[in-house]
């Protein structure tokens, strides 16, 4: 007869208090265990109430570098009224008597983090299963919502080390010695400009990058060149992010771009039976190419992380681009919106670290730029931008006083302003931008 197991209510959650024991009294016997232990645990990770009290009593004391024994752990439990409730100075004593060395503290930490790492999603699971069952919450908020919990959980199982020089001196080593085989002329993603891959060695992995300029001057036609640039003709796969206009108006630019017919005479039908052969061509070459486009209006910071941490994983993508920064909702909407923007910032500066691949995102400058050309202390809303960046770049060109490269070719000379290279030189490049495809080309000029 096959047992039924029992409700999740019925049952004791995941935990190991010898475990628990086992590292407190290796911390007490010796201090300098705490180290080892700090990077897998915190005082919430503790099944056991006293025990949770007793840890953050230890590392209050390492705070204030105290020496870490019983008689000082005793002493700070009593200033804060917490030593009776902990089992009093004799439970605390016993601690020491469980364990004979602090050479595993490591393995009892681990086991800690398993339980509540365990702990935490039974707790998980049972919020998603009470918000499966209100009526009045969208299925889309408790989609959103448990995929939050759930990597909140994989962020907390990082832990912090560090590696000896000698480690990461040889891993550089065989990368130079790569690169020098292989004769690459970029040590990142090419851009499809090669006077700005001269200068930048292309896309660098972990790297943020930020293209800002004002309204209509060309950001996102100058980020899909790059992305159409990067997939379809080198065929690395790219996440395009676009919070500005849909994906069906995304992909129009793009056809359009590659096809070298008239934008306007896309979206009027006014074409002519020679474009078709073109249209086929260019929408073959799209066809193939591993771009990924994520259409979400409103979308939030998780939503946009949550999204490209999934195409990573299973559609390995290179590169991400954004467009545009401003648009993605803050998961704190209360604060000031300067406070907003710098938790974007910070957010996807971590995200290019964490995926290991360059995230670019498009930004507004300030009207006070209008007429000039812009530098860093233009960019709009917060300062943290211009700090988190590795790389800033601005489009600049006159208003209503654009030149053509020839007469009459409808090109415009447009300047790339590099403003910022936290790794690299700063300068300014001049490519053409294509008014009737909304497409950049680069120019034979050289950097001026």
């Amino acid at each position: 007869m096959m047992l039924t197991p029992a409700p999740l209510k019925d049952r004791i959650p995941p935990h190991n208090l010898d475990a628990e024991v086992a590292c407190l009294g290796a911390i007490l016997l010796d201090p300098s265990a705490l180290e080892r232990v700090i990077p897998y645990l915190r005082g919430e990770d503790f099944y056991k109430g006293a025990h949770a009290k007793i840890y953050q009593s230890i590392l209050e004391l390492s705070d204030k570098n105290e020496a870490i024994d019983l008689i000082t752990l005793t002493e700070a439990l009593r200033a804060t009224a917490s030593l009776d409730s902990v089992g009093g100075p004799g439970y605390v004593s016993a601690l020491t008597s469980s364990v004979p060395t602090s050479a595993n503290v490591e393995y009892y930490a681990r086991i800690v983090r398993e339980m509540s790492v365990r702990r935490r999603l039974l707790r998980i699971a049972s919020e998603i299963t009470a918000s499966a069952f209100d009526d009045r919450l969208e299925s889309r908020f408790v989609i959103e919502e448990a995929e939050r919990k759930i990597f909140e959980v994989t962020d907390l199982q990082r832990t912090v080390t560090y590696k000896q020089a000698r480690e990461i001196v040889l891993k550089t080593i065989e990368a130079i010695e790569k690169l020098y085989h292989t004769k690459e002329s970029y040590t990142g993603i090419p851009s499809g400009f090669p006077a700005l891959d001269n200068m930048t060695s292309g896309f660098q992995n972990s790297e943020f990058i930020i293209i800002g300029a004002r309204p209509s001057v060309g950001k996102t036609a100058l980020a899909l060149t790059m992305a159409s640039n990067i997939s379809i003709h080198h065929k690395v796969p790219v996440g395009f992010f676009t919070l500005e206009m849909s994906d069906m108006q995304l992909m129009q630019r793009l056809v359009a771009s590659e096809a070298r017919i008239g934008s306007q005479m896309i979206r009027t039908g006014m074409l002519r039976p020679s474009d078709f052969k073109n249209l086929t061509d260019a929408a073959g070459l799209i066809y193939e190419a591993p771009l990924y486009i994520v259409d979400m209006p409103n979308m939030r910071l998780l939503d946009l992380r949550a999204q490209a941490r999934r195409m990573k994983a299973q559609l390995d993508i290179r590169i991400i681009f954004i467009d545009y920064l401003t648009l993605v909702g803050s998961e704190n909407p209360d604060l000031p919106r300067h406070e907003q923007i710098a938790e974007i910032s910070r957010s996807l500066k971590a995200l290019a670290r964490e995926l290991e691949i360059p995230v670019v995102a498009l930004s507004q400058v300030s009207r006070d730029s209008e007429g000039k050309r812009p530098n860093l202390a233009n960019i709009r809303e917060s300062g943290s931008i211009e700090q988190d960046a590795d790389v800033v770049m601005f489009l600049h060109r006159e208003r209503g006083g654009e030149r053509s490269v020839e007469e009459n070719t409808g090109v415009i000379e447009t300047e790339l302003i590099v403003a910022k290279q936290r790794n690299g030189p700063v300068g300014t490049i001049k490519i053409a931008f294509l008014p009737q495809y909304t497409k950049f080309e680069s120019l034979a000029d050289e950097p001026i």
